[in-house]
C-alpha cells in the first residue's frame, strides 16, 4: 500500500509538522529549515509512528556501515529532507538539497566502479542539479504550495551486491510522488529511484530515469 505523508521539518532537536508550505514568488533565504514567510496556516498532524532515528546529525551516515533496516517515507527525517528539496525547488538554488541526495561517502562504499567519486559528482550530482533547475520552471514567479509525498514503501527491494555495479546492498524504491499545488492548482512531480542507507530514504534519481 502506498503512503502519503505530510512534510515535517527538525527544529531544535524535536520534530514539527508542516504539510503545506507556500513558496515566496521570488527568492527565498537559504538554510536548513523553510523561512517562516515560506509557512501557511497549521497543518493536520502527521503520522506519529515513526521509526528512531538510525543516525546523528552530527555523524556523516556515510561514514558508518550500512544496515538492513527497512526505511519509511513516515520517518520525520525523511520528511525534513523533502521540505529541503521543495525549498531547492521553489528557490532554484540546488545546493539546499544536497543533503535529501545520496552521500558521497555511502555511495563509495556501495559502488564497484573504478572511480565513484567521479561518478557521483560528474554525473549523478550534476544530474540532480539539472532536475531541480527543471523544477524551478515550474514555480519561479507563482504562488507555490507543498503538500506531501507519497512513497510506495511496500514496493520497495531490496539490492544485493552485484547487481546494478554495487558491492553493497541497500534498498530502492521507484515512482514516489511528490504533491504541491501552483497558484491553486494541484501538481505533481516524480522522483524516479530513492534508495537506502542506515534505514533513511535519500534521492538518487530525481525526475531523470535512471541509465
Amino acid at each position: 500500500m502506498k503512503r502519503f505523508v505530510a512534510v515535517a521539518l527538525l527544529l531544535a532537536g524535536c520534530s514539527s509538522t508542516v504539510a503545506r508550505a507556500a513558496a515566496p514568488t521570488s527568492g527565498v533565504a537559504h538554510g536548513a529549515a523553510l523561512p517562516a514567510a515560506s509557512t501557511s496556516a497549521p497543518a493536520p498532524t502527521a503520522p506519529t509512528t515513526t521509526a528512531p532515528a538510525t543516525t546523528t546529525t552530527t555523524v556523516d551516515p556515510g561514514t558508518l556501515p550500512q544496515t538492513a533496516a527497512r526505511p519509511s517515507a513516515s520517518d520525520p527525517a525523511f520528511a525534513a529532507r523533502i521540505a529541503l528539496l521543495w525549498q531547492a525547488m521553489v528557490s532554484g538554488d540546488a545546493t539546499v538539497a544536497l543533503p535529501a541526495f545520496f552521500p558521497e561517502s555511502a555511495y563509495l562504499q556501495v559502488k564497484a566502479i573504478s572511480n565513484p567519486d567521479a561518478d557521483w559528482h560528474g554525473r549523478l550530482v550534476r544530474l540532480y542539479d539539472a532536475d531541480i533547475a527543471g523544477l524551478h520552471t515550474r514555480v519561479a514567479g507563482y504562488t507555490a504550495t507543498l503538500v506531501g509525498v507519497t512513497v510506495p514503501d511496500a514496493a520497495a527491494t531490496w539490492v544485493l551486491p552485484g547487481a546494478e555495479y554495487n558491492k553493497g546492498s541497500y534498498w530502492r524504491v521507484y515512482g514516489s510522488v511528490v504533491h504541491y499545488e501552483v497558484d491553486g492548482r494541484a501538481s505533481t512531480f516524480v522522483i524516479q529511484s530513492l534508495i537506502s542507507w542506515r534505514g533513511q530514504w535519500y534521492v538518487v534519481h530525481l525526475t531523470t530515469p535512471p541509465r
